[in-house]
């Protein structure tokens, strides 16, 4: 189990954050960082994404060959997909029952699900292929075509790291200049979030969290970097709280690239969500210091954030179907968020006892770990300790 670090601390505050803001209504949805910011966790989220993966890349991976790679990491992706199949079916069931038991046949349209009831066999095959998304369980299938291209960016890093971010930002200007993107199916439309535009903000956590170029000019220019972000995230609250948005019709073409729009994530939000960033970069230090317990609470969220994130999205779900039940008054919503943080706390608490029970358990000395595979005298010696009987200690 890793210590509590700031990584870790700052995706379980997106975690956190996610969970209040999908609850349309809520009366806490008011105090998340998003209504003063241009942009919000989803941002920080995929950012912090790639910036895993290069500490991935650049540690217990990094000697890894190509192959060995590839295979690691789309083992993740893969497991990635099967949490949003997963989740997706338990949210279309959940939206049945409800509708069932309080009589409300309108909720089987909820987030964009009367699909899989009224053509079960195409939207099916949508939900298989990502065509068909739910709302509020899209971000998943984002997350999914980021961790299949992720071989590819740890491939460019190693072989050809001056090109990573120069493509990576083409093919961005060009959805952004094209309006390019993903379309869904068999409900006509487009993805929530394009793929094409948020792979940039994870190359960029990518190429940040290196310890060169880049990433080493950043650290060593923090302090600028810092007092430059200032004024925009200032810039930006001001405007989160005028709920200012560029018109479509007032602003020239490239139209995109002027907007503040979520989808393509314009110039806007990938600016500001860069000064967020470069503001707060290393305060978990002191957030630490004079708020241990949530810290590390959040940093329990941040490390099973594949776990927490499923159990938040489902738990949002419920208490939306709940508040439509009981109404939304400030009592329960208060109960909504506590129960909430509570049970993420205890679904990442699981996680890792189960991780803890794992390790303890003297098999795990004959699991297939990579490290194991390439040391076969390693795995007799292994064997052989684990079969022969144990010496009894004399009294």
């Amino acid at each position: 189990m890793r210590a509590p670090n700031e990584i870790d601390f700052w995706r379980g505050f997106a975690l956190l954050t996610i969970f209040i803001n999908h609850m349309p209504g809520l009366y806490f949805e008011r105090l998340t960082f998003r209504n003063v910011s241009l942009s919000d966790s989803a941002e920080l989220f995929v950012f912090l994404a790639g910036w895993a993966l290069r500490k991935l890349c650049d540690g217990p991976i990094a000697g890894f060959s190509a192959g060995a790679l590839v295979f690691r990491i789309q083992g993740r992706a893969f497991q990635v997909y099967l949490a949003q199949i997963f989740i997706t079916e338990i949210a279309i069931a959940l939206l049945a029952a409800a509708s069932l038991l309080y009589d409300a046949p309108f909720l089987l349209d909820w987030h964009n699900a009367s699909a899989v009831f009224n053509d079960p066999v195409r939207a099916h095959l949508g939900l298989i292929a990502l065509t068909h998304q739910l709302g509020y369980f899209n971000i998943l299938p984002l997350y999914v075509v980021l961790m299949f291209i992720a071989p590819l960016v740890a491939l460019a890093q190693r072989f050809a790291p001056q090109a990573l971010l120069p493509v990576s930002f083409g093919i961005y200007a060009f959805a952004l200049i094209s309006g390019v993107n993903l379309q869904t199916w068999p409900v006509e439309g487009s993805w929530f979030f394009n793929p094409l535009s948020w792979q940039f903000i994870y190359c960029l956590g990518f190429v940040l969290a290196g310890a060169d170029g880049l990433g080493a000019f950043a650290r060593r220019h923090h302090e600028m970097l810092r007092r430059a972000a200032v004024p925009i995230v200032l810039a930006g609250a001001v405007v989160a709280l005028m709920n200012f948005s560029p018109s479509p019709v007032a602003v020239p073409q490239p139209k995109l690239v002027f907007m503040f729009d979520k989808t393509f994530l314009s110039p806007a939000r990938l600016i500001h969500s860069l000064a967020l960033t470069a503001l707060f970069a290393g305060a978990f230090v002191t957030i630490r210091r004079f708020a241990p317990a949530p810290s590390k609470y959040l940093s329990m969220l941040g490390r099973n954030s594949l776990n927490v994130f499923c159990a938040a999205s489902l738990l949002s779900l419920i208490f939306q179907i709940c508040r439509f039940v009981y109404g939304g008054r400030i009592a329960t919503d208060a109960l909504i968020v506590v129960s909430g943080i509570l049970i993420m706390g205890l679904v990442a608490w699981t996680s890792e006892w189960r991780g803890r029970i794992s390790a303890d358990s003297p098999k795990n000395a004959l699991s297939p770990s990579p490290s194991r595979w390439a040391s076969p005298p390693r795995l007799a010696s292994a064997a052989v300790r684990y079969y022969m009987p144990r010496r009894r200690q004399l009294p």
